[in-house]
């Protein structure tokens, strides 16, 4: 398995070829996977959350009804194109063109989602999201986990690869702790909290 990161041109050639190479937008799947995201967020409200790999936007206008301002980032020109038509009328959205963890957003979040995302990191470049995911979190912020488990041949990690490892990161940090987690057919959800302060 290639150890490196995919790099933005290979999504810009899939979504090249496709307005919803994924299906997002239409598969039963992702439909289920979204409601069950939104159904494990462990607050009501948010005030501030940050979406790396947004892709078109599907699950980003459904965040909206639930943050007071999303930061939704993507490697993808086309594919914020898209994500952007498809929020129009979601002002709480701002959509950025942005290479997380090589570029970091300011400010810090109470939410942050890495759904569909992190297999898409090398070795080295998940271990700098992971430090700087915790650096965004503001004390008692949520960080929640949804990745597709089979295995992709074009992937570096598998989304079991990165939910155990935030897991036994958790194992080891007092100030990052698992709040639950589950599996179903083909992906996993796990949630996690950054401590408050003492």
């Amino acid at each position: 398995m290639n150890n490196e990161s995919l790099q933005p041109d290979y999504f810009e050639e899939i979504y090249a070829k496709s307005d919803d190479p994924w299906g997002f937008a239409s598969r039963e799947y992702e439909l289920h996977k979204y409601l069950d995201t939104m159904m494990h967020l462990p607050q009501t409200r948010y005030r501030a959350a940050f979406e790396p790999g947004c892709s078109i936007g599907v699950l980003s206008g459904m965040l909206a009804a639930r943050v007071d301002h999303l930061l939704a980032v993507d490697v993808s020109e086309k594919a914020l194109e898209r994500a952007r038509l498809r929020n129009l009328n979601k002002e709480n959205i701002d959509f950025q063109f942005m290479q997380f963890p090589r570029e970091k957003p300011k400010g810090t979040f109470d939410l942050v989602l890495l759904s569909e995302v992190a297999y898409y990191w090398g070795d080295k470049e998940f271990d700098q999201a992971r430090d700087e995911v915790m650096h965004l979190l503001e004390p008692g912020g949520d960080l929640v986990l949804v990745h597709w488990t089979p295995f992709v041949e074009d992937y570096p990690l598998t989304g079991d690869e990165v939910h155990d490892r935030f897991i036994q990161f958790s194992q080891g940090s007092a100030q990052f702790l698992h709040l639950e987690g589950k599996r179903e057919t083909s992906y996993r959800l796990d949630v996690f909290r950054k401590a408050e302060k003492a």
